[in-house]
């Protein structure tokens, strides 16, 4: 009997200029080797996320900083990014870089317009304040492809009712703005919206590297051991990883993830295939390995 495939979605969150400009063709060179199609989420407006660095003052970041080698992974310059002057406009410095991966055929997203804002503040922000960073970034982006953006991502992972109703008033497909187990419709008190909700099922690298005796070697064998044939698989990687400093762990990974069957696609894919989508709540939780909250699917799926 021949095995069947097992799908999965590839999420490419792209957080800072060096990734765009570095990550980005990278990746795409390596997509393009392998035959597969992903969603990139793309951060556009200024590059700040230098800033995290007074994070380093909590001993579960700094341990995070130091497990995954940061420094080497992301290059001091993104380390230092719009901490002494404000960072630089990526939609603009990298105008380039993004079309490329429209061109070729990759579904395009937005990040953020300010991915350390959202980051840090979104619990807090105002609801006028939310919106008008979302109408930016995705004003921006459409531009620079030259086609209305009909999906999004929330930085970190992290998400609020008043962010998930101001999203609303953007045209869109769908969003993945939290981690979880299946595709669903988002309950708020106020009812269900209209945008279904792709969640992140598996761990990112900086997640799993160092701990629990993940290392470099076993790396791609312990995360290809965790997709789940006919479960929803959604992987995120990141430009500034697997598309520096990663790449070659990277290029391996999908040599044995083909040799697998596991058959990559962009998140929209997932959702045309989608025979039925139930509803749940968004909760902020902690997930083992990431430092402070992130948004997760409720357990709840009626």
């Amino acid at each position: 009997m021949i095995a069947k495939n097992t799908s999965a979605g590839l999420r490419i969150d792209v957080d800072t200029l060096r990734g765009t400009r570095i990550g980005v063709p990278g990746l795409l060179a390596e997509l393009k080797r392998h035959g597969i199609k992903a969603t990139f989420f793309f951060s556009v407006g200024p590059d700040n996320m230098g800033r995290h660095l007074w994070r380093l003052l909590r001993p579960a970041f700094l341990f995070k900083m130091l497990r995954s080698r940061a420094a080497s992974l992301y290059g001091w310059d993104i380390l230092f990014k719009g901490t002494l002057w404000p960072g630089p406009l990526i939609g603009t410095k990298a105008a380039g870089e993004i079309r490329q991966a429209a061109a070729a055929g990759h579904e395009i997203g937005l990040h953020a317009w300010d991915h350390h804002r959202w980051q840090t503040k979104i619990a807090g922000l105002p609801h006028q304040e939310v919106l008008r960073d979302l109408s930016r970034g995705m004003h921006l982006l459409a531009e620079i492809i030259e086609r209305p953006v009909d999906c999004s991502a929330a930085p970190a992972w992290r998400i609020t009712p008043a962010a998930l109703k101001a999203r609303e008033k953007f045209p869109g497909r769908y969003n993945s703005d939290c981690r979880g187990s299946s595709i669903f419709y988002p309950r708020l008190d106020e009812g269900l919206l209209s945008q279904p909700q792709i969640p992140a099922t598996l761990p990112t690298y900086d997640e799993l590297i160092g701990r629990n005796g993940i290392d470099a070697h076993n790396y791609n064998e312990h995360l290809l051991s965790l997709f789940k044939p006919d479960k929803l698989n959604v992987l995120t990687i990141h430009a500034e990883a697997e598309g520096g400093a990663c790449r070659a762990m990277f290029s391996d990974f999908l040599d044995r993830a083909q040799a697998r069957k596991i058959d990559f696609q962009p998140l929209g894919d997932l959702l045309a295939s989608c025979p039925e989508i139930a509803a749940a709540k968004i909760i902020a939780s902690r997930l083992e390995g990431r430092e402070g909250w992130i948004s997760c699917q409720e357990n709840e799926l009626h």
